[in-house]
């Protein structure tokens, strides 16, 4: 019998990848729930599904709720019960928590708290992935990159909301046994993308000509660094770890008296925003037209570097399988070409 995958915030960004991936790569019905508020846009889900047979297209279905309000009994049977629940939907940006961090705490706090409750009361459920970012970590000193289980050290309300997402998620897991897998990762791009982001900002720029901002240290000679991953790879690793679902709820069953297994999703390779930004001109066909500037004054609340290991996932047997040169080829190129996703 067909799974049945339910995808918070599917008409977002990563989710939208995900919804993708597992409709070509599965034959599973999905359901996307979501409001379609600042981030969300149903033309992505047009898009997707316009090269798709009827019948897989037939398998996804999208319903309206704002998590910030409970799953009422009605909306409940509406949907029935779940194999999988993928929780993606959030408030993301880091500018936006700190001019407004009560809505982050209702959309990634009470809204993760409303589909936990929901999860909770579904007897088939076999997986719940609540998706975390690296930000939880805090800024990485050079050479650290962070671990699974490595300490939290938030320094932006985005990030603070998403550790207390997380901790729910885990006290689901210790209080009513709910099977809950988090994932972290860092600096998702790919196509469709908003373009308040870094790398269509970097697209718009090279192709028009005009200048970059590029984030460095406080003397504007070291750009900051992330390690960059498409979104593909991260529905990929999504998809892998259900796969595997029953071995690898046994992994860290001992570690400390946790029993919730946490695994980082990373790019390839650690890249700063000089280079990306390089990469990004190169595949538009222009020469880079950028401002070094000091993001201690300029973005208060952000992080100079972020790190995360993924060896304990490549120990598993899951790295991304396309490099990241050709990624952000793939995604520059797809752009310009459909440059109607650059405009706000």
């Amino acid at each position: 019998m067909s799974k049945k995958v339910l995808i918070t915030g599917g008409a977002g960004f990563i989710a939208h990848h995900a919804i993708l991936h597992i409709l070509k790569n599965t034959d599973w019905e999905i359901v996307s729930l979501d409001r379609l508020d600042y981030s969300g846009n149903l033309n992505r889900i047009a898009d997707i599904m316009s090269d798709l047979d009827s019948k897989t297209k037939k398998r996804l279905r999208v319903v309206y709720h704002d998590l910030r309000a409970e799953i009422n009994e009605m909306l409940r049977a509406d949907l029935g019960e779940f194999d999988f629940i993928l929780h993606m939907a959030a408030s993301s940006h880091v500018d936006r928590s700190i001019q407004d961090p009560m809505t982050f705490v209702l959309d990634n706090v009470v809204a993760t708290c409303n589909i936990l409750n929901f999860a909770r009361k579904n007897k088939k459920l076999e997986l719940f992935i609540y998706f975390s970012t690296d930000e939880v970590f805090g800024p990485a000193p050079h050479n650290i990159k962070y671990k699974e289980r490595d300490r939290y050290n938030s320094t932006n309300p985005y990030s603070a909301t998403k550790a207390g997402g997380e901790e729910l998620a885990v006290a689901f897991q210790n209080s009513y046994k709910l099977p809950v897998f988090i994932t972290h990762t860092m600096n998702v791009f790919g196509e469709r993308q908003h373009p308040e982001k870094f790398i269509p900002k970097c697209i718009i720029s090279a192709r028009d000509g005009k200048k970059i901002e590029i984030h460095s240290d406080i003397d504007k000679k070291k750009a900051g660094s992330r390690h960059y991953i498409h979104a593909n790879d991260v529905a990929d690793g999504c998809l892998f770890l259900i796969n595997n679902r029953e071995k690898l709820k046994k992994i860290e069953k001992d570690y400390g008296g946790a029993k919730c297994p946490k695994f980082n999703l990373v790019g390839p390779v650690e890249l700063d925003n000089l280079e990306l930004g390089q990469l990004i001109a190169k595949s538009v066909g222009k020469k880079l037209n950028y401002q070094m500037v000091d993001f201690h004054s300029s973005r208060p609340g952000h992080d100079l570097r972020y790190a995360l290991s993924g060896d304990f996932m490549e120990k598993l047997g899951w790295v991304p399988k396309v490099s990241i040169e050709k990624r952000i080829d793939q995604v520059v190129k797809w752009t310009l070409e459909n440059d109607r996703w650059l405009k706000v």
